[in-house]
């Protein structure tokens, strides 16, 4: 019998829509190589901070701020796990607080991941931001010390893909 060659697949998520093509992918190299897949998302405390100094937020809020954010993540997370997609597949959902891509590449290492696919940008970061920072998904490829899929923003959907994407939404 063949090795598995990616038997644990991270795809961290931040719910937009290149990171959900990132997981749709993740889901289909899981199921060719019979692999793990853990979907990760990172709630980004530095945006929070950012909020709170520009005075867009509470200071005192910030627990409840998080707390609302990690419900959000768990609703979001739930209906990818329960997507057609997901069905008979090894998913394993983890939340972490921080910089994204460092928790993403601690996750990687932490987890022993053969292979991180990720969306090539995400909904959170600015143009600016980019042009002098990079992306996370940049900063994911130089830091994670393992192979790094980026997954480009979904071309238009087909017809029957997005009727069947609708009714998902739907239910």
């Amino acid at each position: 019998m063949a090795e598995v060659l990616f038997p644990k697949i991270l795809v961290p998520v931040d719910f937009s829509p290149c990171s959900e093509e990132a997981f749709r992918v993740a889901l289909s190299l899981a199921r060719l190589n019979q692999s793990e897949v853990l979907l990760l998302h990172v709630i980004d405390t530095k945006s929070l901070q950012t909020l709170n100094h520009l005075g867009l937020a509470l200071p005192s809020e910030e627990a409840k701020q998080k707390k609302r954010l990690s419900h959000q993540a768990r609703l979001n997370a739930r209906r990818l796990l329960d997507s057609d997609a997901a069905k008979g597949l090894s998913v394993r959902r983890l939340l972490a607080e921080g910089a994204p891509f460092v928790e993403i590449a601690r996750t990687a290492r932490a987890e022993k991941v053969n292979l991180v696919v990720i969306g090539s940008y995400g909904g959170q970061a600015g143009h600016v931001e980019k042009i002098f920072f990079g992306s996370t998904a940049e900063k994911v490829v130089r830091t994670a010390g393992c192979p790094v899929l980026c997954v480009p923003m979904p071309p238009k959907m087909p017809p029957q893909r997005r009727t069947a994407a609708k009714s998902e939404a739907a239910r």
